[in-house]
């Protein structure tokens, strides 16, 4: 039987940037649920999974906030065409050499609501990496650890068997991904591809790796302890 390891994906910053295009829809959102037109360009949400920042947005008002997060994920797939994102650097290639690996699985762990998190893969023409494993998201009430558990439960559940935190790599690019890994003992990847965090600040987090950007397919699966596939 092949022994499994499971890649454990983080999306904005990592896999992708939306150049915020998220924003437009939580404007959106929130003043159809607020009545009241918002300007959240300024707002850092680097790491905040989408409920944290409805909920913030909300003044801490769960149903206000869980009203916002419903129309928000609604209204994302019109706002993505309206700002030009890209597909971050090797993402396509290297998510194409570990789907071709029998020891390695791609699935998702991020602080989008599961809607969210397709349309945006969709949107990139990455969702085929992820369409059969799928993985864990942010829902009502959720916090990213709380994502990571469940994670490393989908995980354990797609393997048939519990997984040792050596065959689950969480790769972010936030302290909160780092965080989130080591609550599950998973080894973690911080890349520093988003825009909130630069490469020192994530060295400083006490990853297992720290990248300035995602390395050529081999070079990762060689920093990664793969093997050849």
């Amino acid at each position: 039987m092949t022994t499994r390891t499971y890649l454990l994906w983080d999306i904005d910053g990592t896999l992708l940037s939306t150049a915020r295009a998220g924003v437009i829809a939580l404007e959106q959102a929130t003043a159809e649920v607020m009545g009241d037109d918002v300007d959240l360009s300024t707002m850092k949400t680097a790491g905040l999974t989408d409920a944290e920042i409805c909920l913030l947005i909300a003044g801490g008002d769960a149903e206000r906030g869980a009203r916002i997060l419903r129309r928000y994920a609604e209204l994302l797939p019109d706002a993505l065409p309206l700002r030009e994102g890209e597909v971050l650097p090797n993402v396509p290639e290297v998510l194409t050499a570990m789907a071709a690996r029998d020891d390695v699985v791609n699935m998702l762990l991020t602080g989008n609501v599961a809607a969210g998190a397709e349309a945006k893969l969709r949107h990139y023409d990455l969702w085929s990496f992820f369409a059969e494993t799928g993985g864990a998201f942010s829902i009502e009430g959720s916090d990213r650890p709380s994502i990571a558990r469940e994670a490393a439960r989908l995980a354990a559940e797609h393997a048939g068997a519990d997984l040792p935190g050596d065959r689950l790599i969480v790769i972010g690019d936030t302290p909160h991904d780092v965080s989130c890994g080591k609550v599950i003992g998973a080894r973690t990847v911080a890349v520093a591809t988003g825009p909130g965090y630069g490469l020192a600040e994530l060295e400083a987090c006490d990853p297992w790796i720290a990248l300035e950007r995602l390395p050529a397919p081999d070079a990762f699966a060689e920093r990664l302890g793969l093997g050849a596939a």
